[in-house]
């Protein structure tokens, strides 16, 4: 344990020096801002670029459209700059050779993956904490009055989602090669899992599902129990790949 305490130190130090906790930080703080915002003003904004002459009606925002940006933005722009922050969390270290002077010390490698894994998702949880609770307050002063259904269980998902694409990137970047390797096995691997629900009945237990189906949860279109399944695949899912990024890592010629 005191290995894993002092590389996970070394690690936040590290993402605090590179900027990549800042950057992190400041995209998911102006999602949190902005999401309430344009859900209120879209309205607006739609009734002023429509050609002289034409009306449409538009419905009065909710409380429900704000979180709607909150989860498109995390879903579609959020998970995308957090794996590139991430993508060279190993290949880079390894190129440099930094961890060889850490490995010949007695660093335990198994140290090395859980605390690389386990400083992600800490900054993940703090950047998606972040944003979700901006979001709240704004929402809460703008539409004041109006309630989410299932929000704290639907914003879960979407952090457990999270959570598993970091698992998937740290163990694609232990058997590829280069800064983008890891990268590109968790776009495919991510592609995969979107393939895999032409069959029928494995969106429910597909861990895409957590993400792709948490606005239907706030929303109230679907009950909880419905990503139970999901998360029962997903929780043990991301365990085992970050045991096979462990194996893998022990025998890997640094």
């Amino acid at each position: 344990m005191k290995h894993y305490f002092v590389f996970l130190k070394k690690e936040l130090m590290e993402y605090a020096r590179t900027y990549k906790l800042l950057i992190l930080l400041a995209v998911f703080t102006i999602f949190g801002m902005t999401n309430p915002l344009i859900a209120k003003l879209t309205p607006d904004l739609l009734a002023n670029f429509m050609p002289g002459g034409m009306t449409i009606t538009i419905p009065e925002p909710t409380a429900l459209d704000s979180w709607a940006q909150f989860f498109k933005n995390t879903q579609q722009m959020g998970l995308i700059v957090l794996l590139l922050v991430f993508s060279s969390v190993l290949a880079g270290e390894i190129s440099k050779g930094t961890l060889i002077n850490l490995l010949t010390k007695g660093l335990m490698r198994q140290a090395v993956i859980v605390a690389k894994y386990g400083a992600m998702l800490l900054v993940w949880s703090i950047s998606v904490g972040l944003s979700a609770f901006l979001t709240w307050v704004y929402t809460a002063y703008l539409f004041p009055g109006d309630g989410v259904s299932q929000l704290v269980f639907a914003v879960f998902c979407m952090w457990l989602f999270g959570a598993f694409l970091l698992a998937v990137l740290l163990a694609a970047s232990t058997v590829a090669g280069g800064n983008y390797g890891g990268l590109l096995l968790t776009g495919l691997a991510v592609v995969a899992l979107l393939t895999l629900n032409i069959v029928p009945g494995a969106l429910k237990y597909n861990p895409v599902s957590l993400a792709s189906r948490s606005m239907e949860l706030a929303a109230n279109a679907i009950d909880k129990s419905v990503l139970y399944p999901a998360v029962a695949v997903t929780i043990p899912a991301a365990l085992g790949l970050i045991g096979i990024a462990v194996l893998v890592f022990r025998r890997k010629q640094i």
